[in-house]
């Protein structure tokens, strides 16, 4: 006879991402953030660092390119420690922030370019991740 499992009452557990402490080092020490991203392109931290410097300028589409990208290294580094889609991705944990981020700015950018669907997704997704991080990020 199998073993039984059952299912977790309290919901999946928080995933914690590894972060890439090279990038986010380089960054906090006001590396460029094309060189962090070209060095190091699977750290959604330099995405969002340039997804956002690009928001800052008025340029929404270059920030819709740059944060999608981010989002998307995010995914996948996500499904690589386990997350299935769902449950908490918290923004308390630091490495976590470079995803949140450029879930944020995609968010943003996508406002700006009138994307009312994607727009619509990725503020659905902040708040399955962490209902804290909208706010956080400058999305109240």
């Amino acid at each position: 006879m199998g073993r039984m499992t059952y299912p977790d009452l309290l919901g999946p557990q928080p995933t914690l991402l590894p972060g890439d402490p090279l990038a986010e080092s380089a960054l906090r020490n006001g590396a460029d953030p094309v060189s962090v991203a070209a060095e190091h392109p699977s750290a959604s931290v330099a995405w969002a660092t340039l997804a956002e410097g690009a928001l800052d300028a008025g340029e929404p589409v270059a920030a819709y390119a740059y944060a999608r990208t981010g989002y998307h290294r995010g995914l996948d580094q996500l499904r690589r420690n386990g997350w299935k889609g769902f449950g908490p991705v918290p923004y308390a944990h630091e490495p976590n922030r470079g995803f949140l981020r450029a879930v944020a700015a995609l968010t943003k950018a996508a406002t700006a370019i009138g994307e009312a669907d994607e727009q619509d997704r990725c503020r659905t997704l902040l708040a399955d991740c962490d209902p804290t991080a909208a706010a956080q990020l400058g999305l109240a």
